[in-house]
C-alpha cells in the first residue's frame, strides 16, 4: 500500500515538509510506502474551464506539474495534501494545481473516488480550519472519504521549527497517520 504525501509549499524542507515526514515515518512503521511529491517553486497555472480535460482526464496544459501528480495519486492508494496557510487559506499556487487535479481527474474522469485522503496545515495563529477546509472540499467534490486524527489537522507555533516545538501538533500527525493506516488496512481485508 502507498501514501502519496503532497508538499504543497515552494519550500522543500520547510515546516510543510516536515510535517509530512512525520506523517510518512508514522506509515512506514507500520508497513505502508510514503512518498513526497514536491510542488515545487516553478510556475503553474490555474484553470481556464475549457473542457480539454474532458476525455483524456489529464489537463491540457502540460508544462507544470498537474498532470505529474494526476498519475501520483492515481497510483496511489491514498493522499494527504500539506500546505502552509497564508491569509486564512492554504497556498495559491497549490489551489491553482488542484483546481486543476481535480476538474481534470475526479469531474470527468472519477480516478480518485474511493481514495482515502486527508489534508494537512502548517500557520502561525490562525486560518487553519479555513485553510482546511479548502482542501477537504476537493476530496468531498471526488467521493473520497476524508481521513480524520483527533483535533484539525493542523501544526501550530509562532516560531521557525514550528513542527519540532509544537508537541501537540505532532500528537495530532500521528494519530491521523494511524488512521489513515487503519483505513487503508481495512479496506485492503475487505478486497480478500
Amino acid at each position: 500500500m502507498k501514501v502519496l504525501l503532497v508538499n504543497g509549499s515552494h519550500h522543500e524542507t520547510g515546516n510543510t515538509y516536515q510535517t509530512l515526514q512525520i506523517i510518512g515515518e508514522c506509515l512506514d512503521k507500520d508497513g505502508i510506502e510514503s512518498r513526497i511529491f514536491q510542488l515545487g517553486s516553478s510556475k503553474v497555472r490555474g484553470c481556464i474551464g475549457c473542457d480539454g480535460c474532458k476525455d483524456s482526464f489529464r489537463c491540457v496544459f502540460g508544462d507544470d506539474c498537474c498532470n505529474d501528480l494526476i498519475d501520483a495519486i492515481v497510483k496511489a492508494d491514498g493522499v494527504i495534501i500539506g500546505s502552509p496557510v497564508y491569509f486564512a487559506g492554504p497556498n495559491g499556487a497549490l489551489c491553482a494545481v488542484l483546481d486543476r487535479v481535480f476538474y481534470a481527474a475526479a469531474e470527468h474522469g472519477r480516478l480518485f473516488a474511493h481514495k482515502p485522503a486527508a489534508a494537512v496545515v502548517n500557520c502561525y495563529r490562525a486560518g487553519s480550519t479555513a485553510a482546511l477546509d479548502r482542501l477537504n472540499k476537493y476530496f468531498t467534490f471526488s467521493e473520497m472519504p476524508i481521513v480524520s486524527s483527533s483535533y484539525w489537522n493542523m501544526v501550530v507555533d509562532p516560531n521557525l521549527d514550528r513542527v519540532q516545538r509544537d508537541k501537540y501538533g505532532q500528537e495530532i500527525l500521528r494519530t491521523l497517520a494511524a488512521n489513515m493506516s487503519f483505513m487503508l488496512h481495512q479496506m485492503e481485508n475487505q478486497k480478500t
